[in-house]
C-alpha cells in the first residue's frame, strides 16, 4: 500500500515537473453567447499559446461560464498539440518562410543576433514562448487573432534544419553547404553575364 502511494506520488511529481516547464500566454479572450429556449446563456472563450522556450510550442482554446475555467481548458488544449520547430543556435530561424490561413497572411525572417522579436501581438506571443530571440515577422492579411496564429504555426510547421534536409537526401551537412556555396556562385555568375550581354546590347543600340 504504502509503495503504491509512493509511486502515484512520483507519477504526480513527474506531472508537476512538465506543467512547470511550460510558458503559457494568453492572447485572446473573448466573450460569447448561446441562445437556449429560456434566452441566452453567457460565457466566454480563451485563446492559449503554450511553449517550452526551447523549440516546442502550440496553441489551444477553450470555452465556459467563468474565465479561469476558460483560460484552464484553453491551456489543457495547446498542451496536446505541441509542435517542435528547429532553431538556428537556438534563437532564431534557419530560413524566411510564410504562412496563411484563410485570411490571415505572415512572413517570417531570420534575423541576426541582437535584432530581438520584431513582431507584433499574438505572433509576439508564439516567438516567445517557442524560445526565439531574433526574428522579423509582418502579418500581411486578417488582424483576427485566430487566423494570425494558426497562419503563424502553418509557416513554423514548414521550417526546416540543414541536418533534417542533408538527411532526407543522404548527404552529410557539409555537402548540402558546399553544394549551396556552389549554386549561390553558378547563380551570381549567371547575373553577371547576364547585366553584361545587357551593357553591350545597349551600347550597340
Amino acid at each position: 500500500m504504502a509503495d503504491d502511494r509512493r509511486g502515484g506520488g512520483r507519477r504526480r511529481d513527474h506531472r508537476d515537473d512538465e506543467d512547470n516547464e511550460f510558458t503559457d500566454k494568453l492572447v485572446a479572450i473573448n466573450r460569447v453567447a448561446k441562445v437556449v429556449k429560456g434566452g441566452r446563456r453567457f460565457g466566454f472563450a480563451a485563446l492559449v499559446v503554450v511553449g517550452d522556450q526551447k523549440g516546442r510550442v502550440g496553441f489551444g482554446h477553450g470555452k465556459a461560464r467563468e474565465v479561469p475555467e476558460a483560460i484552464r481548458k484553453a491551456t489543457e488544449s495547446a498542451k496536446r498539440t505541441l509542435i517542435r520547430v528547429p532553431l538556428r543556435e537556438g534563437r532564431t530561424l534557419h530560413h524566411d518562410v510564410a504562412g496563411r490561413h484563410g485570411a490571415g497572411k505572415v512572413f517570417l525572417r531570420a534575423a541576426p543576433a541582437g535584432t530581438g522579436i520584431i513582431a507584433g501581438g499574438p505572433m509576439r506571443a508564439v516567438f516567445e514562448t517557442l524560445g526565439i530571440h531574433d526574428i522579423v515577422a509582418k502579418s500581411l492579411g486578417s488582424s483576427n487573432p485566430y487566423n494570425m496564429i494558426r497562419a503563424t504555426f502553418d509557416a513554423l510547421k514548414d521550417q526546416d534544419s540543414p541536418r533534417s534536409v542533408a538527411a532526407r537526401r543522404g548527404l552529410k551537412v557539409s555537402e548540402l553547404q558546399s553544394r549551396r556555396r556552389d549554386a549561390d556562385i553558378t547563380s551570381e555568375t549567371v547575373l553577371t553575364s547576364a547585366e553584361g550581354e545587357e551593357q553591350v546590347e545597349m551600347a550597340n543600340a
